[in-house]
């Protein structure tokens, strides 16, 4: 599945953008609404994103504590913004480099989701497996990074901490942790 997750609120093609920043375009146009007036609407758009599950060769996985200016400190796997028209696939490999210094042996897409109706944004999940150190970590001068290798039981309790940042995947923890059933879905999609 390579292919972009639709928006629960698709652009419409008289959308105008109407201010264009550094991560966001701001789109509006004129909706018609059901008593048949019309109102301003309006949309963000960014570019895509990719997270990155790695998973060492010893079976732990490696969970980054990144701190950027201006932010708290989140608990997060590697991953970041795409260039534009970069694919999912090459983003998620260049993040895994950049931020840890890892390559995949093998990279399999999670999932892919459009988390808001009102940000045109996919975020794509992928599991690096098979991860290899190959070179140090080339961070942008806005990150500090520090490396963090968990057992798939302290992610699974990661799902109860604030600073995860990761909540697209929060769901899937708090069934593994219940259900065993679940946790067993949870190791086949992480390990293979």
């Amino acid at each position: 599945m390579d292919e972009r997750p639709p928006s629960r609120q698709p652009l419409p093609k008289d959308a105008e953008r109407v201010f264009s920043g550094v991560l966001f375009d701001v789109y509006q146009w004129q909706q018609e609404l059901y008593d048949g007036s019309k109102t301003t609407f309006e949309k963000l758009h960014r570019n895509d994103s990719a997270v990155v599950i790695p998973v060492l060769e010893d079976g732990m996985l490696l969970l980054a504590e990144d701190e950027q200016p201006g932010r708290l400190p989140v608990l997060t796997f590697p991953g970041g913004q795409g260039e534009e028209g970069e694919h999912p696939e090459e983003l998620a490999r260049r993040e895994l480099l950049e931020e840890t210094g890892y390559t995949a042996g093998e990279l399999a897409l999670w999932r892919a989701i459009q988390p808001s109706s009102k940000i045109d944004w996919a975020i794509y999940i992928y599991i690096a497996r098979n991860c290899t150190k190959v070179t140090e970590p080339q961070l942008d001068p806005g990150e500090r990074i520090i490396l963090r290798p968990i057992s798939l039981d302290e992610l699974i309790d990661l799902a109860e901490d604030p600073a995860f940042q990761n909540k697209e995947i929060v769901l899937d923890l708090v069934k593994a942790r219940y259900d065993r059933e679940e946790r067993a879905v949870l190791e086949k999609t992480l390990f293979g």
